[in-house]
Order: structure tokens, then sequence, then C-alpha cells
């Protein structure tokens, strides 16, 4: 519980200080003209950080590549696009990606690092080891698995709902196990 309330106060820190930019940065504005080719010139992208009524051929292509009365030919040809991102939003939504990302990360060692220790304490390492050793006949190595979990009070209803799933899945396996290699019946 107190690490969800440590991740949520770091997530509204962040929110806050990135709220805070209220002036836009100069990468978060800008105006971008495509010039097509004309005539020995080469079509060019130009990009330069001018507001709105300055977005226009004259303001942005520099240096401009031909002379005199070409040059509003040349303008006319180009096409340019004013374009305003939100540099704090972009941050937020990558600070909150990254957080799942952690959080996942930290789930995946859960799984792969505790669980097993846990499991070791609840069933003992002993009866784990001759389960795996003894699928014999009608035993089966996980039939008590789900009267000890559902012992346990510290565990979430939820994981209970996955263990008695998963429970369910293996006694199905090893009934298909028993058919095919006991009986020699294939089941559809």
């Amino acid at each position: 519980m107190k690490f969800l309330f440590g991740v949520e106060a770091f997530c509204l820190a962040c929110f806050v200080l990135l709220s805070q930019v209220s002036a836009k940065n100069s990468e978060d504005i800008r105006c971008k003209c495509i010039c097509p080719p004309y005539r020995e010139v080469e079509g060019q992208i130009y990009k330069q950080n001018v507001s709105l009524k300055d977005c226009n051929c004259l303001h942005v292509v520099e240096p401009m590549p031909v002379d005199g009365k070409d040059v509003e030919a040349y303008c006319l040809r180009c096409e340019c696009k004013y374009e305003e991102r939100s540099s704090g939003t972009i941050k937020v939504t990558i600070i909150i990606y990254l957080s799942i990302l952690g959080l996942l990360l930290l789930y995946m060692v859960y799984l792969t690092l505790l669980e097993p220790m846990l499991k070791r304490r609840l069933f003992g390492h002993s009866q784990l080891i001759h389960s795996d050793d003894d699928v014999v006949g009608d035993q089966q190595p996980f039939a008590n698995a789900h009267n000890v979990l559902s012992r346990s009070h510290s565990r979430p209803n939820m994981l209970n709902k996955v263990e008695h799933a998963q429970q369910r899945w293996r006694r199905q396996v090893q009934e298909q196990r028993k058919s095919v290699f006991d009986r020699h019946v294939v089941l559809s």
C-alpha cells in the first residue's frame, strides 16, 4: 500500500512540475515550408521558429535560393504550414508509459523470484519435489494445492481465482494424459 502511495505521489509531482511550464518553448511552435523543385533549384524543406502571422515563404525560406523576380514565383509553389505541439503533454505521456513499464517489470520480478519462494513456504519444499516425481496413476500432483490456497487468507480474491483456474486446467490436462496414454482414447 505504501508503494502504491509512493507511485501516485511521484506521478502527481511530475504532473505539477510539467504543468507549471506555461510559456511555449521555441521547439513547440514552428513554420514548415515544403518547396518543390524550381528550374535548377532542388526541392527542399525549410523549418523556422516564427509566429503564425509570419508563417510564409518570405519569412521562413532563408537563404532564398532564387533571385529577383523569381522569388514570387518560387514562393507561390511553396506550401507553408504552422505547427504547434505541447511538449508538456508529451512528457507526461512518456512518464506515465515508463511508470507502467516499471510496474510491469516489478511484477515480472515478483513472479520470477518471489512467488516461487512463497510457494515453497506455503506448500513445503519436500511436498513440491514429491509431487513432481510422483505423477504415476490416478494421483494428481496439484490436487491439494487448491485446498492450501483456499485456506490462506492473505491472498487477494483475484489471485485465488487465477490459482483455481490453473488447478482446473491442470486437472483437465491430467485427465487428457490419462485418456491418451492409459486408455488410448483421443479427446476431441
